[in-house]
């Protein structure tokens, strides 16, 4: 079996997810995010050859090299930012390594598992794909002899499954829910308070005295601060 070499694209520490600002602070935010890479490279570190974490901030760098892992400092790109690094990443990997399989995860989704990776590693399909619920990407892997260009944005999922199948690729999808959550909303951090118990990332928002109930209205779950 092929080394397996996972690479995880971080944002800037100060600039991670936005969308909860109405919810949590600059620096919360910050630490929602720490908490979620740890607890996603507490489940795949020792499935894999090496951890890369690809960023253009120094505070990423230092949290890299304070989790032990390796570390892809992101150049300036114009545009397509995320994937222009990605692509960087894949090519400095395969110049360090021989023989591999990459293995490419967001670093919002604590409720991947090592089972994951290890079905993901073991499949012989060509790639290896699992959507989130909004049809982006949450888990690709595939196999270093294909030149395999990362297409993260809107409907992604989709857009990798095309792009295997043009260049002849087996395909295998992995359908499941902890994969989906991907973090972003109120509603998502409901879920993982449901869903993650054991987490680093559960820990961190029950300290952050954060609640979540059901709602019969427009969201699903009622998600709020208890000292709102």
């Amino acid at each position: 079996m092929k080394d397996l070499i996972c690479i995880i694209p971080v944002s800037n520490f100060n600039d991670s997810k936005t969308r909860l600002s109405p919810l949590l602070s600059q620096d919360e935010r910050k630490e929602l995010l720490k908490a979620m890479l740890k607890d996603i490279i507490n489940e795949v570190r020792s499935h894999v050859y090496d951890i890369v974490l690809v960023s253009n901030d120094d505070e990423v760098f230092e949290y890299a090299n304070d989790l032990g892992i390796s570390f892809h400092k992101e150049k300036d790109y114009d545009d397509n930012k995320l994937n222009n690094a990605l692509i960087d990443a894949i090519k400095t990997v395969k110049l360090n390594y021989d023989d591999l399989d990459i293995l490419v995860i967001p670093s919002d989704i604590p409720l991947i598992n090592s089972n994951h990776v290890i079905s993901a590693h073991e499949s012989t399909a060509d790639l290896v794909i699992s959507p989130s619920r909004g049809g982006g990407t949450n888990l690709l892997c595939f196999n270093s002899d294909f030149d395999f260009t990362p297409l993260f944005g809107q409907m992604s999922y989709f857009r990798h499954v095309e792009e295997a199948y043009t260049m002849g690729m087996d395909v295998n999808v992995i359908e499941s829910f902890y994969l989906s959550l991907d973090v972003n909303t109120k509603e998502d951090l409901g879920e993982i308070l449901l869903h993650a118990v054991s987490t680093n990332t559960y820990e961190y928002l029950s300290k952050l005295n954060i609640s979540v109930k059901s709602s019969h209205g427009q969201e699903r779950l009622d998600v709020k601060r208890n000292d709102e």
